[in-house]
């Protein structure tokens, strides 16, 4: 399992409309230059983070892209599974139709329970937490 440069922007682009929320609506070309990503490939993953109902659009002169969804509420899990799919550590663990030996493997049930712990442990990690914690570490950063 390794998380691509989908969910990772994905979760970049959130928090940078997280940290923006008090604000109007931010264009992409602000992401783009704030979160050092193309611009063009935002606009290609803000159409399922829209699509997902963390986004929405406001048009217009003033337009731009918020926070659809309170950051308290907004799961690592659900980000990286809206950007890249089921997560699973092995492929049988979420289609054991793939795997000819699921049924005799001796450690798919360990497959299946890191699984189950990775996709615990990123469910109980908000938008809003990881907002905190990059705030903490930049203002160490300025500090040092």
């Amino acid at each position: 399992m390794k998380i691509s440069t989908r969910g990772r922007y994905g979760v970049r682009i959130l928090l940078d409309l997280a940290r923006h929320a008090e604000g109007a609506p931010r264009l992409i070309r602000e992401i783009s230059s704030a979160e050092q990503i193309s611009a063009k490939y935002i606009s290609r993953l803000i159409i399922d983070l829209r699509r997902a109902g963390f986004v929405s659009s406001v048009r217009g002169a003033r337009g731009g892209f918020l926070l659809a969804k309170d950051p308290a509420e907004l799961t690592l899990l659900e980000i990286i599974e809206t950007m890249e799919g089921p997560l699973s550590v092995v492929e049988c663990v979420q289609m054991p139709e793939s795997c000819e030996r699921h049924d005799c493997c001796a450690p798919h049930a360990v497959w299946e329970n890191l699984n189950a712990e990775i996709r615990a442990a990123m469910s109980r990690i908000t938008l809003q937490e990881m907002l905190e914690t990059t705030s903490v570490h930049a203002h160490d950063e300025l500090n040092n």
